[in-house]
């Protein structure tokens, strides 16, 4: 079956400062593992793949129309400033126009070495490769703005980090790999007409409403404060939140460390880096407005007066966190099955989860069952949600459709954690039948699935996966 891709490439037309010419690197024996049919569908490409695909999307072969790339950045890691990271295991073959109209990126990562790789080996393992597979799917079934996948291909080589393990190249889709980051590397060298250049092209492919410079950070802005309240409303919790990782185009992107929540604490941590707790839950807000501020900053250097400029970008990035705060109250007033929040919902919702958080309530779970009558099943001492419970039942009076709200907005299935690592430990062994059965699922979030009720369970204590861990 013919691999044909309709690439329509735009980035590849930018100057060469932007990015570095790289083929991926051909690996020993590929073998497609997963192959994303909805996605495919949108992309223009067939429904089931063959031999050529494995070949395609390992980077053995490189397409028709395909311009490989690397692309170029820097950004905050952890706070601290890289001033130059780049793709360094990713390859951009190029872009796509899908059956919705909108422009796609088609990368592979994991595809071999790069101007950028520095002392990395430009390899991706099977584990993180699946999880990102899985996790970045179920977003885009929660309806949350993501990355998706196309493909993932075993290599038949070995990859080394703590041990041997099996290599494998992910095929990831993104509205555009344009960072904080990309902006933060021609910002920091004054290049300031490569940063005019990038300006108008995220603003053409993003934001064509936008009004210069300060009108896309208002956009990103925008798109940011939803994305991160629809984070806090799933329990998913980032891992990562550095620069380099923050999507210009308002999309959940690079799944390294990445987790959700099982029992609710606002100060959950799940990756093995961090370990100060910066991207902890509960303080993924006020990253978000950190690393819009390392944006305003950047975009700032393209004005000759750079002083005029610093009012309105700080009115811009101050008023970041009341625009979370709008969006945070609408998502979980309807989880509660409040239609038309009021102000005083907030302290509804935060005495519920300060409840949970003092009883190991599970998240997904407790706000699942509301309703149901079992809900305090969740709590060590159930008094604490039925004295909570009194107050809620009187403000969903007069309520139209509350259960039909809370079933909209209270996921079912979410990949968790110690699931994701049965179906990694199952797959390095050659069964991809964990690996199958969580994709199907978690396709279908917000559905009652009896046969799949053992998906919904919390981990056993000695299921507990307590970190995660970054695939490079």
């Amino acid at each position: 079956m013919s691999t044909m891709i309709a690439f329509d490439n735009t980035f590849a037309r930018l100057p060469g400062v932007f990015y570095a010419r790289q083929d991926p690197q051909p690996v020993k024996a590929p073998r497609l593992v997963a192959w994303n049919r909805d996605l495919a569908r949108i992309l223009g490409l067939p429904p089931s793949a063959g031999d050529d695909f494995a070949e395609v999307f390992s980077g053995n072969r490189v397409p028709e129309g395909a311009e490989p790339l690397a692309q170029l950045y820097s950004g905050h890691q952890f706070g601290q400033y890289n001033p130059q990271l780049g793709d360094g295991r990713a390859i951009l073959l190029g872009e796509v126009v899908g059956s919705d109209g909108i422009r796609r990126d088609i990368q592979l990562k994991g595809a071999g070495r790069t101007p950028y790789s520095r002392m990395g080996d430009g390899r991706a393992w099977l584990g993180p490769v699946l999880r990102e597979y899985v996790v970045s799917e179920a977003m885009h079934a929660l309806g949350i703005p993501t990355t998706r996948a196309l493909a993932a291909v075993e290599t038949g080589e070995p990859v080394v980090r703590e041990r041997v393990l099996p290599g494998a190249v992910l095929t990831r889709v993104a509205r555009s790999h344009l960072r904080v980051g990309t902006f933060q590397i021609f910002a920091a060298r004054g290049e300031v007409e490569s940063l005019k250049r990038l300006t108008d092209y995220a603003i053409q492919r993003h934001y064509p409403e936008a009004e210069g410079p300060m009108g896309l950070l208002r956009a990103v802005r925008d798109a940011q404060a939803e994305l991160i309240a629809a984070w806090m409303s799933v329990g998913f919790i980032h891992g990562v939140m550095n620069t380099d990782n923050s999507s210009i185009s308002g999309e959940t992107i690079d799944y390294g460390p990445c987790a959700f929540m099982d029992s609710y604490h606002p100060n959950t941590v799940f990756s093995s880096i961090d370990r100060m707790g910066r991207y902890a839950y509960a303080n993924q807000p006020d990253i978000a407005v950190w690393n819009l501020a390392q944006l305003a900053t950047a975009l700032i250097q393209q004005y000759e007066d750079r002083e005029a400029m610093v009012e309105e970008a700080t009115e811009i990035v101050h008023a970041m966190p009341g625009l979370m705060q709008r969006a945070w109250l609408r998502r979980f007033a309807a989880k509660l099955g409040i239609s038309a929040p009021r102000e005083e919902d907030a302290g509804l919702v935060t005495d519920l989860l300060t409840r949970m958080a003092g009883n190991q309530a599970d998240f997904t779970n407790t706000f699942r069952a509301l309703g149901s009558g079992r809900e305090g099943d969740q709590f060590t001492d159930p008094s604490a949600f039925s004295a909570w419970a009194e107050g809620w039942r009187a403000r969903l009076e007069g309520e139209p459709y509350p259960e039909g709200v809370r079933r909209a907005a209270n996921p079912a299935f979410i990949p968790r954690n110690h699931r994701m690592e049965e179906m990694i430990e199952a797959a390095v062994e050659g069964d991809y039948a964990p690996f199958n059965r969580l994709v199907e699922v978690l396709a279908r979030p917000y559905e009652d699935q009896p046969g799949a009720a053992d998906l919904q369970r919390p981990p056993l204590p000695e299921e507990v996966v307590p970190a995660t861990f970054c695939g490079t």
